[in-house]
């Protein structure tokens, strides 16, 4: 299993390249997005993972996609879930299939 980079949560995205560049204050920012200032502090924070519904707002706000943001949150979790996955016992349903299988496929 590849192992992934550390990648940025989307909240350190949207401070480091689009709330300092442009010198935009919190409650400006919150008030654009329509959430309260303690939100947007928890998603800079990391502590919220960005919704479809805020991937959008974003999009809007900040001129982007939706799919920006979706897939920067997308890799953070990856990335944060192989981190974590060595703790996750499952025994597995279905068999593995062995190189000669592989190779029939």
């Amino acid at each position: 299993m590849a192992r992934m980079q550390s990648p940025a949560h989307p909240g350190q995205i949207l401070e480091e390249l689009y709330i300092k560049p442009h010198q935009l204050s919190i409650t400006d920012v919150a008030g654009a997005l329509g959430i309260a200032r303690k939100n947007l502090y928890a998603i800079l924070k990391g502590d919220y993972a960005i919704s479809v519904e805020m991937a959008f707002k974003l999009s809007k706000a900040f001129d982007t996609t939706p799919e920006f943001w979706m897939q920067a949150q997308l890799n953070y979790d990856l990335a944060k879930g192989y981190k974590e996955s060595g703790s996750i016992k499952i025994k597995s349903l279905i068999p593995k299939k062995t190189s000669k299988q592989n190779a029939k496929d």
